[in-house]
This record gives structure tokens, sequence and C-alpha cells, in this order.
């Protein structure tokens, strides 16, 4: 009898560690291995995430023109995303500074009157690009603008420096194409730095959107 109620406390230990067992053989095995290797598209989106985090791009502009073509509007546009039809000539220069995502924009707006012109090859120096601003619906003037890009171009302390060249308020009937633009500056001709144009209207904010992008593309290549 003893000896049979022993046995039957054997099989019963025997009973509770086989489920032990098999509880311990049923675990998922997945925690105690590596997590496979994350694919290159996601590791380079969580890089820029990180760097976002941590680092500012930072670039500084210079906004030149002729009066009257629409720089302190742009200016104004980017930063705000308001425009007015009453805005006050530029007097000398103003400096203003736009923060878009992670870039901060410093830009420098320069008077487009005969008498300060001269100054603006010292503003372009050392700016990450000029950017180049023509009223494409006044075409009396399309041949002065011509002729003061390609003489402020023209100085060595400008080289290499990528150029933007915005024609402004295309809302109106009488502007020019992009095409009716490249042609009358003749920008094929200028070489030895980036040369990018945009149609633009202020007033509308049309292709505003494709500016902010250009500029900070080329805030982060300086980076």
């Amino acid at each position: 009898m003893r000896r049979a109620r022993r046995d039957a406390r054997k099989t019963r230990r025997g009973e509770k560690g086989g489920k032990r067992a098999f509880r311990s053989r049923s675990l998922p095995p997945f925690p105690f291995e590596d997590p496979p290797p994350p694919t290159m598209g996601w590791w380079e989106a969580f890089l820029n995430w990180l760097r976002s985090l941590f680092f500012k791009q930072e670039m500084e502009l210079s906004l030149i023109g002729l009066q009257n073509a629409g720089k302190t509007s742009l200016v104004n546009v980017i930063a705000t995303g308001g425009y007015s039809e009453d805005m006050i000539p530029t007097v000398g220069f103003n400096m203003r500074k736009v923060t878009k995502g992670n870039v901060t924009i410093k830009l420098w707006d320069l008077g487009g009157q005969p008498r300060f012109r001269s100054m603006w090859e010292r503003y372009c120096r050392a700016v990450s690009a000029i950017v180049y601003v023509v009223d494409a619906a006044d075409r009396d003037n399309l041949s002065i603008s011509k002729s003061e890009l390609h003489d402020l171009l023209s100085k060595p302390s400008l080289s290499g420096i990528p150029l933007l060249v915005l024609g402004n308020k295309i809302d109106k009937p009488e502007a020019l194409s992009k095409q009716g633009l490249t042609d009358e500056l003749d920008l094929k001709s200028i070489t030895g730095r980036e040369v990018c144009c945009f149609m633009i209207s202020c007033k509308n904010t049309i292709n505003i959107d494709s500016v902010i992008n250009w500029l900070v593309k080329h805030s982060k290549s300086k980076s």
C-alpha cells in the first residue's frame, strides 16, 4: 500500500515536470534572436530624422534686381505667406531671417535703384546663392536687367556662387515665358556656376514652394 502511494506521488511529480518541460519548449524564439537588419531606406530616413534634431542648416542669400522687381514682396511671402500691393521700395538694404524646418535662411534684400547697384557685389560675396529677381512683365527694362546681371557675375569675388533667377509677376498677361526670359537675359551663356530659373508670382504665390525647396536643398549641400 505504501509503495503504491509512493509510486502515485512519483507519477504526479513526473506529470508536473513534463508539463513544465513542455511549456519551456513552447516559448517563442524571437526575443532571443537578433532582429532582422533594417533596410537601407529606413536607415537613411532614421539618420535624416536624427540629424534634424541636433543639426541645423544655415544659409545666406542676397536678393538683387532692378527696383520694383518684387524682391521685398518675395521676402515677405517666404517669411509670412502674405502679400501686399503697398510695398515701400528698399532704400539701401534690409536683412531678415526666415526659418523653414531645420533651415535658417538669412536674406539680404538689396535696393535696386541705380545708386545702390554698386553695393550688390559686396553683399553677394560668400553667400550660399545669389537670387536675381526680374519683373517678367516689364519688357522695357529687360536689357538693363541683363546688363546688370552679367556685369555682376563677371566679378572674380563671385565666381562659382549658384544663381537663382526668378521671373516675377507672371500673373500679368504681358509677362514673358520662361524660355523668353532665358533668352532675353542670355542665361545659357553663363558658365562656371549652377544657374536655375523659376517663373513666379508673389501676388498669387505661384511656384513659391519650388523656390523654398530649391533654397533648402542648397542649404543642405553646403552643410
